[in-house]
C-alpha cells in the first residue's frame, strides 16, 4: 500500500528559508539604514520603502517570503484545502506588499490593504487548516492548530493596537511576523516526520 503524501520535500526548502529571509532581511537592510532607524519604533515597510537606503534588499526579501508561502501551502498536502488556501493568499498579499511600497513620506492605501491581508491569512490559516484524523501530525492537529492560530492572530492585534498607540511598532510588527513566519516551518517539519 502507498503511503501518503503529507507534505512535498521541495516545500521543507520554502517553509525553512521564508522565516530566514524574512529575519535577515529586515536585520540586514537596518545595518543599511542611516543613524536613526530604529527597529523597535520603525516598519518593516519602511525598509522598503521609496527614500529608503537600498530599499531592494527588503522588497527581495518579501518577494522571496512571499512566494515561499505560496510554495509551502502547495506542497502541504496534510493540511485541509482550505488552510492551504489562507496560507497562499497571505504569501501572495505579502508579494503585494512588497510591490506596493510605502512612498517616501505618508502612507499608501494599497500597501496597507496588502499588510492587513498578508497578516491576516498568515494569522489565521491554522485555524482552518488542522485535521481530525488521529493519525494526522501534531502540528495540524485541532488542538496545536487552533493555539498557533490565537496566538499568531493575538500577536497581530499586539501590532494592531501598538499602531494606534505609535508605541513599539517595529518590534510589534517583527515579533508577529516572526512567529508567522516560523509556524509554517514548524507544520511542515512535522508532517515530514510523520510522513517518514
Amino acid at each position: 500500500m502507498k503511503q501518503q503524501v503529507r507534505v512535498k520535500s521541495w516545500a521543507l526548502i520554502s517553509a525553512t528559508s521564508a522565516p530566514i529571509l524574512l529575519i535577515g532581511g529586515w536585520t540586514y537592510a537596518a545595518t543599511l539604514q542611516p543613524t536613526g532607524f530604529d527597529s523597535a519604533r520603525d516598519t518593516i515597510s519602511a525598509l522598503a520603502a521609496f527614500g529608503a537606503t537600498d530599499r531592494a534588499v527588503m522588497t527581495w526579501a518579501l518577494l522571496l517570503v512571499g512566494a515561499c508561502h505560496v510554495i509551502t501551502a502547495s506542497g502541504l498536502r496534510e493540511a485541509r484545502i482550505v488552510g492551504r488556501v489562507v496560507l497562499a493568499i497571505g504569501g501572495l498579499a505579502t508579494i503585494g506588499v512588497a510591490l506596493a511600497p510605502l512612498p517616501v513620506s505618508g502612507s499608501s492605501m494599497l500597501h496597507g490593504l496588502f499588510a492587513f491581508i498578508a497578516f491576516g491569512c498568515l494569522g489565521a490559516w491554522p485555524l482552518v487548516a488542522w485535521q481530525r484524523s488521529p493519525a494526522t501530525s501534531w502540528a495540524l492537529r485541532r488542538g496545536p492548530s487552533i493555539i498557533a492560530g490565537l496566538v499568531l492572530t493575538l500577536l497581530v492585534g499586539g501590532f494592531a493596537v501598538s499602531l494606534v498607540s505609535g508605541e513599539f511598532v517595529g518590534a510589534t510588527e517583527r515579533l508577529a511576523a516572526a512567529a508567522q513566519g516560523i509556524w509554517p516551518a514548524v507544520v511542515v517539519w512535522s508532517a515530514f516526520r510523520a510522513q517518514r
